[in-house]
């Protein structure tokens, strides 16, 4: 029998449970008819997306949100905010991308997702792209280098998962990889590397040679 959130968490701590889940567990129990799981689903993709652009608003906009539900939620990201994540995250390695996008190495959908550095290597923004369709990746360069140009990135490194199991490039990955690189000399924006996750393991353009 699958567990419930709060058995969950219990049980294996809030690691373990998926954004959607953690969101239930601030949302808590509401009224008979309301499925809070599915409301809970809605707002983990709009907080997806937004990250960390989320605003009241953005939240209220789906149904069965009221204000109340809304500002417990943006309390919370904000309380984490001001006393768990930390700056100067260093991306110097392979290894130090993929802790930071861990999370979609079991991704249904194909997300990509690009990391925004400055001159010396330290992230300035972890960002979801675009969310696409199995093997389909949606992106097109203005919408990854839009985000870099107001970061004034030094470089950006892209990362995205292979649903299908398979983390080699496909040939859409490696044109679109071309293309970037192409838009982003143009600009002054390097692109450090692009990753493709799997569950158990990635492709990497840089080590591979072929950036």
């Amino acid at each position: 029998m699958q567990l419930k959130p709060r058995e969950k968490i219990a049980k294996y701590g809030p690691k373990h449970l998926e954004s959607w889940e953690l969101i239930a567990l601030l949302l808590g129990t509401w009224s008979k008819g309301i499925d809070v799981f599915q409301v809970a689903r809605k707002a983990a993709k709009v907080i997806e997306k937004k990250q960390d652009h989320l605003i009241l608003d953005d939240l209220l906009s789906i149904a069965s949100i009221g204000p109340v539900k809304a500002t417990q939620i943006i309390a919370g990201f904000e309380l984490a905010r001001r006393h768990y994540i930390h700056d100067d995250i260093s991306l110097q390695s392979v290894s130090d991308v993929l802790f930071q996008v861990e999370k979609y190495r079991n991704k249904k959908q194909e997300y990509l997702i690009a990391l925004t550095l400055d001159g010396a290597k330290k992230m300035i923004r972890n960002r979801v792209v675009t969310i696409g369709l199995l093997d389909e990746s949606l992106a097109h360069p203005r919408e990854i280098f839009s985000d870099a140009i107001s970061d004034r990135a030094h470089s950006i490194i892209l990362v995205h998962n292979h649903p299908s199991g398979d983390p080699s490039p496909s040939h859409a990955d490696i044109r679109m990889t071309q293309r970037v690189k192409e838009v982003w000399q143009l600009i002054g924006i390097s692109l450090q590397d692009h990753i493709i996750l799997w569950k158990k393991n990635y492709f990497s353009f840089k080590e591979e040679n072929i950036l």
